[in-house]
């Protein structure tokens, strides 16, 4: 019995040291969490949060907005249009991939960032092409998010070159780009007027939301597993290079949304990880933890929180639910009436009205 148990514990361990696993953790120091306080400090305003059913699909991590309808991704491939008038649901379109993030152009086509087709764009007829799918002789795996500037050009993120959509999943895949660190994220344009597309920013740790300015003056990128949020600008002296306007958020950005006045939204899918913020420093012992059962990994965690900001990167309000009734939301999307907040995981889409949120007192 003794040397059965040791062969258990020897077998055990060889497993937790040699099996083969799928990333290659690279050393980085995570700032040091500084937890809910300040700009976000922790409230209850996402908890006035009115839900809307979505039957047989879930998870509407994009919107886009057209003439009072709202229109939601959703993991099953649907682009659902909601109209705010009459409630009535349509699934209008499949991509047949997943689609993630969405907006509609100056001809009313909506463009979509689909993790497993590419870069798609559909008619207000519902043809669907895809504009691009490759880059610099290299396949675009995990086409996340996307904007679209005044003369026409597409901005949009490759959220991982390494660990792309079919590796096991959207969410799947950017656990495991989180987990490595590698850089391998990055930020590609996309130019109707010659169907050329060109890489701008490389080395970010899973690229996610993609917004510009209303303007077009600058594009904004979410690097989810930094904890932080890039300007890259399009004009001026500064045009062609980047900076960092806001960094050691609370949470993982994902999306990012252009608002009215000059806002700009932020979807926080989870709070800060502790462990993995503790083990960013040590790659051999984060191969170890992807050796465990998925259920023992880091992962995401319920809490509501979105937050807006400006384009220098201040925070103007922070919506949170610390209970996280409505979870890993990945964005907002203003209209008249309501913010509209997406998810990643959840099965219904969400609104919360402007009578519920303090802007002029936010700080």
């Amino acid at each position: 019995m003794v040397k059965k148990l040791i062969l258990v514990v020897v077998v055990l361990f060889a497993y937790l040291l040699l099996w083969p696993v799928p990333i290659d953790p690279v050393s980085w120091e995570a700032p040091e969490d500084k937890g809910f306080v300040g700009d976000f400090k922790q409230n209850q305003t996402l908890a006035a949060l009115e839900i809307i059913e979505l039957p047989d699909t879930h998870g509407p991590e994009g919107l886009a907005v057209l003439d009072n309808e709202i229109y939601a991704a959703t993991r099953e491939g649907w682009i659902i249009r909601y109209n705010e008038e009459t409630g009535e649901q349509t699934k209008w379109i499949n991509t047949g991939g997943s689609p993630l993030g969405l907006v509609f152009d100056k001809e009313n086509n909506l463009l979509i960032a689909d993790a497993y087709k590419g870069l798609l764009k559909v008619t207000p007829s519902g043809e669907i092409t895809v504009l691009t799918r490759r880059v610099d002789g290299s396949d675009i795996d995990y086409a996340d998010d996307l904007d679209v500037t005044a003369d026409g050009k597409i901005y949009f993120s490759d959220a991982s070159t390494k660990f792309g959509a079919h590796m096991g999943g959207t969410y799947a895949a950017s656990l495991l780009d989180t987990m490595e660190h590698g850089g391998h994220g990055r930020l590609l344009v996309y130019d109707p007027a010659d169907q050329s597309t060109q890489v701008l920013m490389t080395g970010l740790n899973f690229a996610n939301g993609v917004a510009t300015d209303a303007n077009s003056e600058y594009v904004l990128v979410n690097e989810t597993g930094s904890y932080r949020i890039h300007k890259y600008w399009l004009i001026g002296d500064m045009a062609g290079k980047s900076e960092v306007i806001i960094d050691n958020l609370p949470g993982f950005p994902d999306n990012v949304v252009r608002g009215r006045d000059g806002r700009f939204w932020v979807g926080l899918v989870s709070p800060r990880s502790k462990a993995l913020d503790d083990l960013s420093g040590s790659p051999f012992l984060r191969k170890v933890v992807q050796r465990f059962p998925a259920f023992m990994r880091p992962q995401a965690v319920a809490y509501s929180h979105v937050f807006a900001m400006n384009g220098n990167g201040d925070v103007l309000t922070s919506l949170q639910h610390p209970e996280g009734t409505y979870h890993t939301n990945t964005g907002a999307l203003e209209t008249d009436n309501w913010l509209y907040v997406s998810s990643l995981h959840a099965d219904n889409l969400a609104r919360i009205s402007w009578q519920d949120i303090d802007l002029e007192n936010a700080p």
